[in-house]
């Protein structure tokens, strides 16, 4: 499947998404020749958020980089319910366990990820097909001081608990705004991190990868207002 090429400007960007807005995710794969839309169920998520970066001309598999990384943005497409609320977190990026002990916001792939968003809500019931679901209108976000103070805060406390040898003892309700998970392709998949007993003896254990995930409620509240302060 073609899409269009990379945007040349955020003023591009902002009309090829405004284009999508009110379309179905069925008449864009159609224009793009894009298939398997609607296939197992646990993979047609990924597969309606590849479609959007095909459609806009993102960069697919940008790793670290943003998804428009010519124009720093990064691109997150968002489920919401028939009242425009997120039906869940929102991915924001694979954390590298064993250097949390070393990570600082400033300089981390999270914030990187941050700096400029662009967030694309898909509107649609889950037991629908992604085929019937409609793009609705975007939100370009830039975190405001008071946002990023926050997100800071988040990340040093979770990245602290991280690099104390407490990631198996992590949970997703640490964390305002940013939480941390699982973020792993299969359950196989492990990564050995140190951990830490009462009495202060390490030993490496294999866990599950963890990502970096902003909560529903921060998310919902972006789309009605960038500069909100959830609780």
């Amino acid at each position: 499947m073609r899409g269009p090429g990379p945007p040349g400007s955020e003023e591009e960007l902002r009309l090829r998404v405004e284009a999508l807005a009110g379309r179905t995710l069925g008449e864009i794969a159609a224009a793009l020749g894009f298939h398997g839309l609607d296939g197992a169920a646990v993979r047609t998520k990924g597969r309606a958020g590849e479609l959007v970066e095909r459609a806009l001309g993102a960069t697919v598999g940008a790793g670290a980089a943003p998804d428009f990384p010519h124009l720093g943005i990064e691109l997150k497409t968002i489920p919401v319910d028939g009242r425009g609320a997120p039906r869940e977190s929102t991915f924001v990026c694979a954390i590298d366990l064993r250097a949390a002990d070393r990570a600082e916001w400033a300089t981390s792939r999270a914030r990187r990820k941050l700096a400029h968003v662009l967030f694309v809500p898909l509107e649609g019931e889950p037991a629908e097909a992604r085929a019937a679901w409609r793009v609705g209108a975007a939100r370009f976000w830039r975190p405001t001081a008071a946002q990023e103070e926050v997100l800071r805060a988040d990340f040093d406390e979770l990245m602290g608990l991280i690099g104390a040898g407490g990631v198996e003892r992590l949970t997703a309700h640490a964390g305002r705004w940013l939480q941390v998970r699982p973020k792993a392709a299969t359950s196989r998949s492990r990564t050995e991190v140190p951990d830490f007993d009462l009495d202060g003896d390490g030993a490496y254990v294999a866990v599950l990868p963890r990502g970096f995930y902003l909560r529903a409620r921060f998310t919902g509240a972006l789309l009605r207002d960038p500069a909100a302060m959830p609780a």
